[in-house]
């Protein structure tokens, strides 16, 4: 289910500091409240594999998040004292000690599950037990969200599990967005900041592909 163009669900979450220190955060309201962009990524599992690599990439582009006036928030089911451990545990073993930004403990997977991004093959009714089974893994795929200052998302992106983002990517998308939001005019393919933009008609698309396609 597309989500892009639509308000971000308005569901508080438990969440955990780098400190420790048990949150609520709604992910709304920080973007509406703040006047800031958030970029939310969510990932499969603490101490795992691919997971710890984003987590580091994130953090270390977090100066260049913040020089656009976006937050960034990490989030997976996974509970707030795991989260802690894991953020306790050293980068050479395995760990993201050194992250600074929030991570969402969604255990009860209601934001997860309204975004549509659980790992859950089938639902199945037992009526013996009188409850649902369910078949996968129930947590999250590597799925990406970047919300406007108002809460409606601008885009969304969900990669399965062995394949990690590209943290520049979401940069430029951000880049991008806040163009369209300045000067009114739309980005074409591969824009980056300082590039040529186009104005939303056929003569500046004509003249775009005359000067940058031959």
């Amino acid at each position: 289910m597309a989500l892009v163009g639509k308000q971000f669900p308005n569901i508080t979450v438990d969440a955990i500091s780098e400190m420790g220190d048990d949150l609520r955060i709604n992910v709304l309201e920080e973007a509406t409240k703040n006047n800031k962009k958030v970029l939310l990524f969510w990932y499969p599992k603490d101490f795992t594999f691919v997971c710890p690599t984003e987590l580091h990439a994130f953090q270390a582009a977090l100066p260049e998040f913040e020089k656009r006036n976006t937050v960034v928030i990490g989030a997976s089911c996974d509970t707030n004292e795991v989260h802690f451990a894991w953020l306790n545990t050293a980068k050479d073993n395995g760990g993201i000690e050194g992250v600074t930004y929030p991570l969402l403990a969604d255990t009860t997977r209601n934001l997860s599950s309204v975004l549509g991004i659980l790992d859950v093959t089938s639902e199945v009714y037992n009526e013996e037990l009188d409850s649902v089974q369910i078949e996968g893994s129930n947590v999250t795929y590597r799925a990406t969200y970047l919300i406007d200052e108002t809460g409606k998302i601008f885009h969304e992106a969900v990669n399965d599990m062995p394949l990690g983002r590209n943290v520049n990517e979401f940069i430029r998308l951000i880049d991008a967005y806040a163009h369209v939001q300045t000067h009114g005019e739309v980005c074409p393919a591969n824009w980056e900041e300082g590039k040529e933009a186009m104005n939303a008609d056929r003569n500046s698309t004509a003249e775009y592909l005359a000067k940058h396609l031959n």
